[in-house]
């Protein structure tokens, strides 16, 4: 099952009995996210953990709004959202492409056909009328007329927390459609949190180094007119793009669509590790199964989703970068204030009475792990090409997917788990990984108190731990510089004699197979007589 847009999925959640509709008046300051928080952090009987999606209904200042949150917050709605039974249905299909070989002779050619024309099914089309554009507003609007949250007493302010944020590549043109904070600043403009690793961050910096080498861009110091030493020495002097140093800078722009309530594979789509060259649209068509309906913007050149409930056009200036946060983040902590673009809204196009679609992120577990867990799952087989000895990966939810990584691996060859850490460190957004435990192929990596056990019995510290520096998340508070820090691989699988290991390796305790045989003979009569049938 796939969703043309927001609403009917909405409808989807409803007759899943997986919907609550809140009619009790709440305040997008606070209250919504202290309900929110209290439902995903629930246990009930009829929902399991997650609760149930909310949909409130009387907003505080905000009468005939309506605000959707907690849409993900389940592994049953996860499922739901992407239409699967199961979320290993999606990656069995990523490994089925993964596994065409290049067609040998005509009969091969003409045995990939059919995938080829599935395949041609998923790109995104564009269409000329759009239910996005059906009241236009390119002046006489406000981002306060939405009813945006605040989720924490210490936030800056109100925030967009689920938005898909589209740029493009000024190199490729390519898309990418990324999910950034948004601090709401005033009625037209608001931070723009794409942290330093995320493409459209890179996108910012491209845009930046191509303003420092036209011809017409003033002189540098020391460097004169354009060249490859110019791009070099902006990227220095603004540390990528995140400071405002003294002297010249190039000035411009680069234009930047957000698209807000879009159906659930698209906003998935938007937190998904995808290669930089392709395009979110595209992956999201594969989820669905159809293509992505997009439409032309009415103030800038960009395209954005045609059925989603509210768009931001605008952009965002070369040379202006403003203090955003701090902000009740996913780590359970406040990340700290910081500076980042300044995103000037020049228009607004949305659905007649447009739904709110939103999260909250906190201590988990929260609905962003769900979302997570999920990606975790499917993009299996997109590590496997790369590390092709991994057999299965644990992101645990209090490891705020950053912090924490458990992986098995088929180890063949000493050394091989350190390999291991350092190839995950080379991979888009798992660079950010703060500690990775690796474990031999027999250990059951989401089972984390026989992961405990084997970890601790098998290591010895000074040997088996490994510290590195590199990138860190921007949210790690706790690095020695924003962005940048330490962290520790640690090799838990049994150790080899010719990786210097002389000593004994003991067997593990289990029962002989007679005997587990013999009980389990008799242990229906047993458990009846212990009480614990």
């Amino acid at each position: 099952m796939s969703y043309n847009d927001l609403r009917d999925w909405i409808a989807a959640l409803e007759r899943a009995g997986e919907l609550r509709k809140i009619r009790t008046e709440a305040d997008p300051i606070l209250e919504i996210a202290e309900i929110a928080d209290r439902v995903s952090k629930s246990r009930s009987s009829k929902y399991g953990p997650g609760g149930p999606a909310l949909l409130f209904q009387n907003i505080k200042g905000h009468p005939n709004s309506q605000v959707l949150i907690n849409q993900f917050g389940s592994e049953r709605r996860m499922r739901l959202a992407l239409g699967v039974d199961s979320l290993d249905e999606i990656a069995d299909r990523i490994r089925a492409f993964m596994d065409v070989k290049s067609p040998q002779g005509f009969l091969d050619k003409v045995k990939m056909l059919p995938m080829l024309a599935e395949m041609g099914k998923f790109f995104p089309k564009t269409v000329t009328t759009a239910a996005c554009k059906e009241v236009i507003r390119r002046d006489q609007f406000s981002l306060l007329d939405f009813p945006i949250l605040q989720c924490w007493p210490k936030d800056a302010g109100r925030f967009i927390t689920l938005p898909c944020v589209i740029t493009r590549d000024p190199k490729t043109g390519k898309r990418n459609v990324g999910m950034y904070r948004m601090q709401v600043f005033d009625e037209r403009t608001t931070g723009m949190h794409w942290q330093r690793q995320k493409v459209a961050a890179e996108h910012y910096r491209e845009s930046l180094r191509a303003a420092a080498t036209n011809a017409g861009a003033p002189p540098l110091p020391g460097l004169g007119k354009g060249g490859s030493s110019a791009a070099v020495d902006i990227m220095a002097r603004t540390s990528g793009g995140s400071i405002l140093p003294e002297g010249p800078l190039p000035t411009g722009k680069m234009e930047v669509a957000v698209a807000i309530g879009t159906d659930p594979a698209l906003t998935f789509c938007a937190i998904v590790p995808a290669p930089p060259d392709v395009e979110e649209f595209l992956i999201a068509g594969f989820l669905r199964q159809k293509p992505v309906e997009l439409v032309k913007c009415e103030t800038i050149d960009l395209e954005v989703p045609a059925d989603a409930e509210i768009i931001l056009e605008g952009y965002v200036n070369l040379d202006e970068l403003r203090t955003e946060g701090p902000f009740g983040d996913h780590t359970g902590f406040y990340s700290l204030d910081d500076l980042y673009p300044v995103f000037h809204v020049t228009c607004i196009t949305h659905r007649k009475d447009p739904i709110y679609a939103t999260t909250i992120v906190g201590k988990p577990p929260m609905e962003d792990g769900w979302m997570g867990k999920a990606v975790e799952r499917i993009f299996l087989p997109l590590m496997k090409l790369t590390i092709p000895e991994l057999v299965d990966i644990n992101l645990p939810l209090e490891g705020v997917f950053h912090n924490l990584m458990i992986v098995s691996i088929r180890k063949s060859y000493p050394g091989q788990a350190r390999k291991v850490m350092h190839a995950i460190w080379s991979l888009g957004q798992a660079m950010f990984t703060k500690c990775i435990l690796v474990v031999d192929e027999d250990v059951n990596v989401q089972d984390l108190g026989e992961v405990t056990l084997k970890v601790l019995n098998n290591i010895d510290p000074e040997r088996d731990i490994q510290f590195t520096l590199g990138p860190i998340d921007s949210l790690d508070h706790s690095s020695r510089l924003p962005n940048y820090g330490s962290k520790m691989g640690v090799d838990a699988t049994r150790k080899w004699s010719t990786e210097g290991f002389a000593r004994p390796w003991p067997d593990e305790i289990t029962m002989d197979a007679k005997t587990k045989s013999l009980v389990d003979s008799k242990w229906k009569a047993l458990a009846k007589e212990l009480g614990i049938e």
